[in-house]
C-alpha cells in the first residue's frame, strides 16, 4: 500500500463555561478524583470526572462567579483549586 499516512485525530472537548468546542490540548481539565478531591489535571489523564475550561480570562472569571464548575463536577470546588486555576489560565488569551 502506498499513499500518505492517516493523520492522527485530536479529540475535542467542550468548555463548561462558553460551550465552545476546542481541541483537548487547548483546554484545561479539572478533575474530581474517585476519593472526591478536586484538582487541576495538567496531563489530562487522571482518573475521575473531568470538566474542561478554555484558557481565556473571560471563562475563568465567569467560572469563579457562577459556580458552573461545581455543578459540572457535582462537588464544591476548594478555594485553593480555584486560585491555581486562575494562575494557570492567567497566561492565556
Amino acid at each position: 500500500m502506498t499513499g500518505t499516512p492517516a493523520k492522527k485525530k485530536i479529540p475535542e472537548r467542550r468548555c463548561v463555561v462558553c460551550g465552545e468546542r476546542r481541541e483537548k490540548p487547548d483546554l484545561v481539565r479539572i478533575v474530581r478524583a474517585p476519593d472526591g478531591t478536586v484538582s487541576v489535571d495538567p496531563t489530562g489523564k487522571r482518573s475521575g470526572r473531568g470538566a474542561y475550561l478554555c484558557r481565556s480570562k473571560d471563562c475563568i472569571n465567569k467560572v469563579l462567579r457562577r459556580g458552573q464548575l461545581s455543578r459540572s463536577l457535582g462537588v464544591p470546588i476548594p478555594e485553593d483549586v480555584l486560585e491555581r486555576l486562575a494562575r494557570e489560565i492567567g497566561g492565556g488569551e
